[in-house]
């Protein structure tokens, strides 16, 4: 099993706390895009490296298919942070999330549902 780096835990943590403050400010009820955007701002201004809509390609045997996927938020070129704003989370959005780890070869990963009352409630720590 992969053990989390002291820099991919700084970041897991930055992108936690920087959550809290977005949606202690915004609440449920937006649409993922404009959470997406409000937490890059909130780390840019934490002075945290972050991409947003990264493109991840697939490829399998000789065929490779560009920008096939994009991952919501790259943060620190480490952790790679899904967006969702939704009534339940399901499996398939932790599949989703496994899927861009191991595509884009990163080993943490976070899964921030904004549509909750308690944030806390909405985060998932997935490890590859």
């Amino acid at each position: 099993m992969y053990e989390t780096t002291s820099a991919e835990d700084h970041i897991a943590k930055a992108v936690v706390d920087a959550a809290f403050k977005v949606h202690s400010a915004l609440g449920p009820g937006l649409m993922e895009s404009t959470y997406e955007l409000c937490l890059m701002h909130e780390l840019d201004r934490r002075n945290i490296a972050v991409s947003r809509q990264v493109p991840v390609p697939v490829v399998y045997e000789d065929l490779r298919l560009e920008a096939a996927y994009r991952i919501d938020i790259l943060v620190g070129g480490l952790v790679i942070v899904e967006i969702k704003a939704v009534e339940r989370m399901n499996p398939i959005h932790q599949a989703q999330l496994l899927t861009y780890l191991k595509l884009a070869d990163k080993h943490l990963g976070l899964l921030i549902n904004f549509n909750v009352a308690r944030i806390r409630d909405g985060i998932q720590r997935l490890v590859r």
